[in-house]
Order: C-alpha cells, then sequence, then structure tokens
C-alpha cells in the first residue's frame, strides 16, 4: 500500500505550515512598511498583498483584517521595548513624576525612529471595524502595566493617593502621550520636543494624584 492509498496529503502538513509562516512573515514585513510610509488610513490590503507578492486572499487566509495586521506588526516591533523598560525601570530613582517622566522619554525616543509607524497604532484605536483580536494602541496590554506599576509604586512610596482610581490616571496619561504625537504634524516636533510638552503634562498630572494636605 502507498501514500496514494492512504490518502495522504500531497504536501507534508510541516511543510504547509512553514509557508503559511513563511506567508505571515511576508505580509507584516510589507505592511510595517506601508504603515510607516502611508499611515494606516491610507494603506489597503490590496496594497499589501501587492507589496508582499502574493494574492489578497493569502493575505485573508492568514490575517481577520487590516487592524489585526497592524496589531502583529506592532506586537513584533514592540518586544525590544518592553525589554528595555523592564532593564531600566529598576534603577530610576526619584518621584512618581519623575519615573512617569524616564518611561515615557523612553518610548518617544524608541518610537522616533518610526513615528509615522507609531502613530499609524494610534489611529488604528479609532476603527470601529477591529476585530476583537485586533490591539491597537490603548488595547496592548505593556505600557499600561509598566504605568500602572510605576502609580502602585508611588503609592507604596506616599506621592501618590491611596485612594486614587489608578486605572483613570492610566487612561490620562495614555491620552496625554497619544494627543502629544499631534505635534508631529502640526509642528514637525522631534523626540526632544515631545518629551518636553509631555513632562509639562506628566506634571499637571500629577498634581492631581498627589496626597492631599
Amino acid at each position: 500500500m502507498n501514500d496514494a492509498d492512504l490518502g495522504s496529503p500531497a504536501q507534508p502538513v510541516p511543510a504547509r505550515q512553514s509557508q503559511k509562516e513563511a506567508t505571515r512573515q511576508r505580509v507584516i514585513a510589507a505592511a510595517r512598511e506601508l504603515f510607516d510610509s502611508h499611515g494606516y488610513q491610507g494603506t489597503t490590503i490590496r496594497e499589501i498583498a501587492r507589496h508582499a507578492g502574493i494574492s489578497v486572499g493569502s493575505v485573508f487566509t492568514t490575517f481577520a483584517s487590516k487592524g489585526e495586521i497592524l496589531s502583529e506588526v506592532m506586537q513584533a516591533r514592540l518586544e525590544p521595548l518592553y525589554a528595555e523598560i523592564d532593564r531600566v525601570m529598576p534603577h530610576v530613582r526619584g518621584s512618581t513624576a519623575d519615573r512617569l517622566r524616564t518611561m515615557f522619554a523612553v518610548h518617544f525616543e524608541f518610537e522616533a525612529q518610526h513615528v509615522r509607524l507609531f502613530m499609524s497604532h494610534i489611529a488604528a484605536a479609532y476603527d470601529w471595524t477591529l476585530p476583537p483580536g485586533a490591539r491597537p494602541y490603548g488595547r496592548t496590554p505593556g505600557l499600561q502595566e509598566v504605568i500602572r506599576d510605576v502609580l502602585v509604586k508611588g503609592q507604596a512610596a506616599g506621592d501618590v493617593r491611596p485612594d486614587i482610581d489608578l486605572q483613570e490616571v492610566v487612561d490620562l496619561l495614555l491620552s496625554a502621550y497619544a494627543w502629544t504625537y499631534r505635534l508631529v504634524i502640526t509642528r514637525e516636533a522631534d523626540a526632544k520636543s515631545l518629551i518636553k510638552v509631555m513632562d509639562r503634562q506628566i506634571g499637571l498630572i500629577a498634581e492631581g494624584f498627589a496626597p492631599r494636605n
């Protein structure tokens, strides 16, 4: 009895999986370049497929939506950033506001390398057609966890009110961080300029979470 008699597939399963992974990586690489040059709204699935050298159907076989592709692009890109944050933050001293300033400064410096790609990530947060599996800006847990950790340590140190709603503070900081990137468009601001603006906003927010006398 030969393989044909057994009904074996012509292509072994591991080979199909390898081909699927290769297609996935081509889509991610193509999308990364297009989101960085054309923005989220300016990039289409058809363009991603053309840039990757595959059919539109092959893209949808691997990903459910453009937002899901962007989520994969950003997840892969942000891993080294959060590795750096994990390395740096335990050694940062000062008040909670100062520690937040340092943490966001690291983010601004990192994102400055491909700032339009990150702005695409922000833009996707307002795409109401995204499937539940997509993770645009605001739905990625990494940044929220880092901010919350700084605030929790601030409560232990006594410079963050124990009764404050930590999630509200996290949301305010996330909003300020995203809104600051408008200056890239309106003023062609660089990372240094963005950091200065964010530093001031953190100071204002810190006045709200500081213990009351």
